[in-house]
Order: structure tokens, then C-alpha cells, then sequence
């Protein structure tokens, strides 16, 4: 700070005297200029007050002026001289001068005239603005003694006695006296004090050059005598009034008049104690009898208080609740904490909000001595502040869990306080901060000073935690750190707030599901809470990979699942000669909480023929294992000749082939018809040689084979014959056969990516199904062979990297991932299975030096139309007629092939791409 020992700097001045950055609380009333300057005159005081509002952001520099000269006031000399500062922290300031001063014109003891300049610094020396000070003040009701103590000096001033003609004789008597305890120097005036005394108690004397220089102050007005301390001097000390500390100085004065020299003895008695604080009260006690400056009885005359410096009338006392009494010993005052001639301050020792009151209240009293007709003045202006008062702060829960949105009230708090910032459970938000991400922060503020922050912040924020300690019950917490800022020391602390509410308002997940001839098709629709919960398939939780294998697909509301009725996780409960009663268990699991949230189960009738009987006598018929019989293996099922086991088995299905007239077959005449009948069954004497199939609730397994066959039918038929001119010749005719790739949806073959849905994404190592098909031909003798398949990063189906699918007709030996062909038959859709080609392999993607090359594929496919009754070509022997014969090796990434077939007469080329590889 600049010049920080020249200005007027006293124990309570710093907040005056500091940037300051904070309007002053409304209870401030104090009236003030349009250019935030008052002067005015308090009995034996000027009081110059200063408005916050000028001195904000400013230095403040005091000088006093002494008709052309401008003295700064240090600390030392405004006590020494005379002027003393109080400043509350919003910089509103008041100046005493004692006009007495030091540097005050004195005309007769009567009229006063006081100057200051008042010099206001904002960043620089040189930017600065000053504002001069002129007050002249009238005041003759000196009493005989008059002892003022101030905040930082005591002050005593005796009215001089003229003395008598006669008493000259005695006066050069005492000067003559006086010469055995101290020589007046040359330099002394020639009227004025020259000498003082002090007590200690014991003597310590000094000429007036030595005082000065320790501080004191002393001079003769034109009628009286004044001496000034400050406080704790060398010859200052503590004596105890009426269990009050008292500070006391006794001095006597030797002067010189134009009638001689003159003695007189001054003492000035100040309290430094005597406060009794309570929650609601302050008493402020100072002795009735002070003995340092009374020996005898005394009257009391006039008794008034004040604040501020300015007494205050009997109304003005009862309407703010001030009281002004005697007892035995003690004059006592009372006022009501927060009364409005003081000001809070917010203070955070420890990171705790504690509060402080202070009022500067003023006790003047006159009296007089018994048989004398001497009385005193004695006025204390005596600034007074609270201890520390803790204030925690309240928080009213204002959240109504219906409006989901918290909503807190926080305070109460000092208008010195600031909010700063908040720390939430995600980390710290300045108020700005919150208000951008729509978390209300408002402060409110009252009539009576104080203020409040309320908050708001909905529950579906990211900052505020959520559990579920039942199915349907949200509970939503939000932690808070208010972080607060005390002005204009910037003083930080901090109050925790945790807020707490519940609300049924959980929409669960459920499911849906609907079959065709099939599949399941089962639909989760997620509730409020989202996707996070498991899905379980029968009894196996939907992994990546099952979900690939169940065709699944999500969005940001509904999850759909395709599962065949043949998939393992599906159970078997009923079956008939045509159907199967299938039934898929779907459960929604909450892992954490062990809670079910939705579940399904699905039972539908799919088409499945279980017997077929061909003219010729064979018979085919299918076994399924079904839930009533757990511990069932098909392996074991024979027919009634239990040497007919089934041709195929695994772990749900068993199939058997077999001749109406062998395995025990039993026939039946009907009157039309020919019944054959055979059972498949368990026999627990063959099952149990091989198996542990001992459980006895385990149900005969008994299915029925049943085939009818007519005996007698008769059907009647009708032609016509024609003479046939000559004889059938074909005629050799030239066109185009068409070949096409399709990328098929799953295993089953049926619907397939059309050209719209291209990119076609998919996971890495999902199964990609192809098929290559010979168009618009009904010609059994042709067959559709695909000779190469090859992948690729580009379009270009020579492009470099490649890597082969087929090779030579058949799988590409080197790859661990081997192609796979799939059968083709006849159905609705398929008229000539010979036309069409199935193949699948795994998704895969190009990578150098460990880095993916690119996230796409492009297939290639050379095919060939081949002739079924011309097998000349090697090629066209058969797809893999003869796995394993191209001994070649081939890298991952192969270089360009060097040929292809030439003779293109028969050879089409198709491609299917791109294809997307998604990273999960």
C-alpha cells in the first residue's frame, strides 16, 4: 500500500483504507452530502463523516491544515494531536477532531476553525483526487475541568486561574521555588508550558521539548490548559475503578502567564473495559465515582450518552431501545444488539460463519464537586464490538418430489457475504456456472439487512446420485458444498447441504412377443430407467454374441429379439403329428438388486410334421425331447424292435427311417385303408446299461407312429389322342444368363439386404450368408459352380490387399475360419436347387503392423453356368468335387493374381459391398 506510514492509519482504520468492493448495509442511516462529504460540530469535537461510496475502490490519505501548511497525520501524531477514525468495512468513515487539536485555529476559546484535506488514491499516485474540509464550530459551555477520551488519546483541559494582584509576590515565589527542580531554557517561550511532571506513581519530569517528542501533547489556549496521551505511554498505567480497567495519566504543569509562572495539576482516567455482552444485550459499565479525578462527594449534573459522537434525546433513547441508568457504583448503558446505529460484520474463523455487533455509543456526564463551585466534563466515545457469535446457517428443504426438482433456501447471512461457488457430486460450479446449466441460483434479500440463496436443480440432472431401494421407488440425493466468500476481506467457508427425496415413479421394462410359422418375435420395451438391466434368453443371459444370433435390434426405447423355435434356449412342451408346442422364457434381470423386473413366457404352435409315409413303404419320423421328460437323451429311443435306433440323434431330436414291414411295425385293415403303426419309446433295461436314468417320476416316453395307406380307390381319367404330323425337333436358340450375389439377414435364407440398406454393418466375426443364384432359367442340365470368392478393401474387384474365400470351388484351406457351404432344396422360392449356391464366413477386416487398414469389405465371386451332362471340365465336376487338391498356400494379404480364366463363355462375375465392420 502506498505511503502506508504517512496516512491516517489507526487500529480500526484498515477496512477504510483498502479497495473496497461492497455497498454498506441498509442500516447504515447516516445522511450524507451529494458528494459524500458531512461535517458538523459535537459539543467539544468535530465529526467529518465520509460515505462508503466515495471511497470505494480508493485510498484514503488525511492531512490536517494549519493555515498554508497540510500536515499528513501519521497514527502517532493524530493521537498525539488530537484526531481520531473510525471506519466500519464498507469504508464509511468518521473523522473526530478535538478542537483542541494540535492544528486547529482557536479564537478565544470560543469559535474554532477546522481544516483537512482528504486525499482519495486509485491505482496510482498519480491518479488521484482530493477533496478540502472547512468547519467552524462555536462552543463556550467549558466546563471547569473537561476530560475527553477518544479511541486512541486521552485528553485534559483546566480552565487557567487569574490570579490575584496580591499573589504576584507568591507567584515569583513559586518560579524561585521551582528553580531547585528544573531550569527553564533560553529557547522556551516566554509564555506557555515549559516543564511537566508526570506520576507514574512515582515522578518523572520532563521539559516540554521531551514530551513532545514522547508523544504528549500540551499547550495554553487563551484560557485554558490542555495536556493530550495516548494510550500505554512510559508514563501512563492501569488502575482498577469499580472492577472496571481504567487507563490513568496525572501530570502537573508548570507555565508561564503574563502575571508569572503558574503550577497546575491535570489527570484524565479512561476505560478500557467494563462491556458485558448477552445474546441480545450489550451493558456498558463505567464507574460513578472515578477517584483518579475526584476525592471528595460530588453531584452529578447532567447525564446524557449518545452514539456516534451526537447525544441523543430521551425519545430518541426509548424508540431504539437504549437505556441509560445509575446504580451505587456504576452508570450503566444498554443497547439492544442490532440496533440500527451499528452494523453487523461476517466473519469465518475455522471455516465457520460467526457474526459480529458493533456500535460506537458516547457517555457525557458533568459534575461537581461538594463545596466547590469547580465541575468536570467527562465524555467517552468508546467503539464497542461483539465477541464472535456463531451463526450457523439453516437450510429450509423446500422439494416437492412431485415437481421433481429440488428446491433448498440457504441463509440467513450478512449482506458482506458472497456466494462464490458450489461443489456438487461431478465437481465445482461457480454461480455463473450453475445458472448456464440451468440450476437456479438466487440471493434474496430481506428489509432487515440479512440475505438467502436458494437453489434449484432437477432431479433428472447428472449431478444428483439416484438409487432404487424398491422396485417402483426412486430415490434421488443430492450432495452440496456451498462455498461462500466474506466481503471485502475475502474470507472463504464453507456449509454442506444434503438433500434427500423419493418418488414412485420407476416405469418398469415389459415385454411383448408374437410368433409366426418360425420364430418368436419378442419386443423389450425399456422403462424409465433405460437399457441397463439383463436380458434372459431361457436361462442364458443376451450376450453380444447371442444377440447377433438372435437378429437383435435396439434403439433408444425398444429392444426387438427374432428367436428361431428350433434354438436351444427355446423349451419343447407338446407335439403332434403336424405342430410343435414351443415355449420361450424371457426374464428382465436387475443384477444389482437381485430384483425381476419383467418377464415373458411365450407358448406357440409351429408347424412340424413329425411322420412321413412315401408310397414305397419307407417311413420317417422325428422324436422330440419335451420338458416334461428333463433327463431324457434321444440317443436312447428305439422303435418296438429295440435294435431300430434312431439314424440321427443329439440332444433334442432323434430321427428314424425304417420299412412299414420291419422294427415291429404292426399293420391294421380298415375298410379302405391299411394302418401301420410303430412306437418309439424308452426301455429302461437298454437305457439304463449306458445311462443313469433312474428318476421314477420321469414319464414312459410313448410316441405313435401312424401311417395310412389306401387299399382300394378308383380314379377315372380322360384323354384324347392326336395324330402327330411330324416329329419334335428343338431349335437351337442364343441368349444371356443373369447371375446375382444377395447378402442374406440370417441363416434361414429369407430376406436378404436390399440395395438401400447398403453399407451393411456388422460386428466383427458376425456370420455374413451369401448367395449366389442363376436368374431366369428353369433348365435342370445347368448347375451354378462358384469357382473364386475373394474379399477386398475397394470396390475394384482386382484391387490389392485381397483375401480368398474360395479357391478352386472349394474353401480356403488356410483360413481358420473356413467357409461354409449350406444345402439347398427345393421350396417355394427355390425351383432348381442345382441354380443356386449358399456360403457363409465370418466378418473380417485387413490389418498391417497390427493397425486396421479400413473398417469396409468388398466379396468377388467368379461363377460358373456348368452343363450336369457334360462333366469334361474339372471345374464343373461339382462344387468341391475334391477338397483339398491346390496344394498353394496364400497370405493374408495377397498380391495381385497374376491369371484368370480366359475362356469367359460360361463364366460370370458378380460382387456384393460394402460392407461395414462396426467396432463395439
Amino acid at each position: 500500500m502506498m505511503r502506508l506510514n504517512n496516512i491516517l492509519l489507526w487500529d480500526f482504520t484498515m477496512a477504510a483504507l483498502i479497495i473496497l468492493a461492497q455497498a454498506r448495509p441498509s442500516m447504515k442511516t447516516n445522511s450524507q452530502s451529494s458528494s459524500g462529504l458531512r461535517s458538523d460540530c459535537v459539543g467539544n469535537l468535530m465529526r467529518l463523516s465520509l460515505d462508503g461510496a466515495l471511497a470505494v475502490g480508493n485510498q484514503l490519505e488525511v492531512d490536517a491544515v494549519n493555515g498554508t501548511q497540510h500536515i499528513a497525520l501519521t497514527p502517532s501524531l493524530a493521537a498525539q494531536c488530537g484526531y481520531s477514525m473510525e471506519s466500519d468495512p464498507w469504508g464509511n468513515t468518521r473523522i473526530y477532531t478535538s478542537l483542541m487539536g494540535c492544528y486547529v485555529e482557536n479564537q478565544e476559546d470560543l469559535t474554532f476553525n477546522v481544516g483537512m484535506r482528504l486525499r482519495l488514491y486509485n491505482q496510482s499516485p498519480s491518479d488521484m483526487s482530493s477533496h478540502d474540509v472547512t468547519q467552524t464550530c462555536s462552543y463556550s459551555r467549558w466546563a471547569s475541568r473537561e476530560v475527553l477520551c477518544d479511541r486512541n488519546y486521552m485528553e485534559v483541559s483546566t480552565r487557567m486561574a487569574t490570579p490575584e494582584p496580591e499573589a504576584k509576590g507568591q507567584a515569583q515565589d513559586v518560579k524561585e521555588d521551582s528553580k531547585n527542580n528544573a531550569v527553564q531554557s533560553a529557547s522556551d517561550a516566554a509564555h506557555g508550558i515549559w516543564k511537566m511532571t508526570f506520576f507514574t506513581p512515582e515522578p518523572v519530569s520532563m521539559v516540554l521539548r521531551e514530551a513532545t517528542q514522547s508523544g504528549y501533547a500540551a499547550k495554553l489556549t487563551p484560557t485554558r490548559v490542555v495536556v493530550r496521551s495516548p494510550y500505554n505511554t512510559a508514563e501512563t498505567y492501569t488502575e482498577d475503578v469499580a472492577g472496571v480497567s481504567m487507563e490513568v495519566f496525572r501530570v502537573t504543569a508548570y507555565y508561564n502567564t503574563p502575571h508569572g509562572l503558574n503550577v497546575v495539576n491535570l489527570a484524565a482516567a479512561c476505560p478500557t473495559s467494563g462491556i458485558l455482552f448477552t445474546e441480545d444485550t450489550i451493558s456498558w459499565y463505567v464507574p460513578r465515582r472515578v477517584t483518579p479525578l475526584m476525592d471528595g462527594s460530588f453531584k452529578i449534573l447532567e447525564l446524557h450518552m449518545g452514539i456516534n459522537g451526537q447525544r441523543l434525546e430521551k425519545s430518541q433513547m426509548a424508540t431504539r431501545g437504549y437505556t441509560l441508568s445509575q446504580t451505587d457504583f456504576h452508570i450503566v448503558i444498554e443497547i439492544p444488539v442490532g440496533s440500527p446505529d451499528g452494523y453487523y460484520k461476517s466473519h469465518a474463523p475455522d471455516y465457520q460463519y460467526h457474526i459480529t455487533y458493533s456500535v460506537e455509543p458516547m457517555l457525557d456526564v458533568l459534575w461537581r464537586a461538594d463545596d466547590t463551585q469547580d465541575d468536570t466534563r467527562y465524555k467517552i466515545l468508546f467503539p464497542i464490538t461483539s465477541p464472535l457469535m456463531p451463526r450457523p446457517p439453516h437450510f429450509n428443504d423446500d422439494t416437492i418430489a412431485q415437481n421433481r426438482m429440488f428446491s433448498v433456501l440457504l441463509g440467513t447471512f450478512l449482506q458482506d457475504v458472497e456466494l462464490k461457488n458450489i461443489t456438487f457430486s461431478t465437481g465445482v460450479l461457480t454461480v455463473e456456472e450453475c445458472n448456464a446449466r440451468g440450476f437456479a441460483v438466487q440471493q434474496h434479500s430481506f428489509p432487515n439487512g440479512s440475505k438467502s440463496f436458494s437453489l434449484q436443480v432437477p432431479f433428472d440432472a447428472d449431478v444428483v446420485l439416484k438409487h432404487n431401494p424398491e422396485k417402483l421407488v426412486t430415490v434421488y440425493f443430492l450432495p452440496l458444498v456451498f462455498g461462500f466468500l466474506v466481503q471485502p476481506e475475502e474470507t472463504p467457508f464453507a456449509h454442506p447441504v444434503d438433500l434427500e427425496a423419493s418418488l414412485q415413479d420407476v416405469v418398469l421394462p415389459f415385454l411383448t412377443g408374437t410368433c409366426d410359422e418360425k420364430n418368436f418375435h419378442i419386443v423389450v420395451t425399456y422403462g424409465s430407467q433405460g437399457h441397463g438391466f439383463q436380458t434372459l434368453v431361457g436361462y442364458r443371459q443376451l450376450t453380444p454374441d447371442l444377440s447377433v444370433l438372435y437378429n437383435v435390434r435396439s434403439n433408444e426405447t425398444h429392444k426387438s429379439i427374432v428367436v428361431p423355435y428350433m434354438a436351444k434356449d427355446v423349451a419343447f412342451e407338446l407335439f403332434t403329428s403336424d405342430s410343435l408346442r414351443a415355449r420361450l422364457d424371457v426374464i428382465l434381470w436387475d443384477p444389482v438388486n437381485e430384483w425381476t423386473l419383467g418377464d415373458l413366457y411365450l407358448s406357440c404352435s409351429f408347424p412340424l410334421i413329425t411322420t412321413n409315409c412315401y408310397p414305397n413303404g419307407t417311413v420317417t419320423a422325428v422324436a422330440v425331447k419335451v420338458e416334461s421328460v428333463p433327463n431324457l437323451s434321444p440317443s436312447a429311443l428305439t422303435l418296438k424292435d429295440q435294435s431300430c435306433k434312431p439314424v440321427f440323434s443329439d440332444d433334442r431330436f432323434a430321427y428314424f427311417t425304417f420299412n412299414v414291414d420291419s422294427c415291429g411295425t404292426t399293420r391294421m385293415f380298415l375298410d379302405h385303408d391299411m394302418l401301420y403303426e410303430n412306437e418309439i419309446g424308452l426301455y429302461y433295461d437298454t437305457y439304463s446299461k449306458g445311462t443313469a436314468y433312474t428318476s421314477p417320476v420321469d414319464p414312459d416316453y410313448r410316441q405313435t407312429i401312424s401311417c395310412y395307406y389306401v387299399v382300394n380307390d378308383t380314379k377315372t381319367i380322360a384323354f384324347n389322342s392326336k395324330p402327330i404330323g411330324k416329329e419334335p425337333t428343338a431349335e437351337i436358340g442364343l441368349g444371356q444368363l443373369m447371375v446375382q450375389m444377395r447378402l442374406a439377414e440370417d441363416s434361414f435364407y429369407e430376406f436378404f439386404f436390399q440395395a438401400e440398406d447398403y453399407p451393411v454393418i456388422k460386428y466383427l466375426r458376425q456370420p455374413l450368408y451369401f448367395e449366389v443364384e442363376l436368374m431366369h432359367s428353369a433348365d435342370p442340365q445347368l448347375e451354378l459352380i462358384l469357382e473364386n470368392c475373394w474379399a477386398t478393401l475397394h470396390e475394384d474387384r482386382t484391387s490389392l490387399p485381397s483375401w480368398d474365400i474360395i479357391v478352386d470351388s472349394c474353401g480356403n484351406q488356410d483360413d481358420s475360419d473356413m467357409t461354409i457351404f449350406h444345402p439347398v432344396v427345393s421350396d417355394t422360392r427355390v425351383v432348381v436347387p442345382s441354380h443356386v449356391k449358399r456360403f457363409s464366413t465370418k466378418m473380417f477386416t485387413f490389418v498391417q503392423d497390427e493397425e486396421v487398414l479400413k473398417d469396409e469389405i468388398y466379396v468377388h465371386c467368379d461363377a460358373l453356368i456348368c452343363d450336369t451332362s457334360n462333366r469334361a471340365d474339372g471345374a464343373c465336376r461339382g462344387q468341391c468335387a475334391h477338397p483339398g487338391m491346390n496344394p498353394s498356400g496364400h497370405q493374408r494379404v495377397k498380391v495381385k493374381r497374376e491369371q484368370r480364366r480366359t475362356d469367359l463363355s460360361h463364366q460370370r462375375q458378380i460382387s456384393s459391398g460394402p460392407i461395414y465392420l462396426l467396432t463395439p
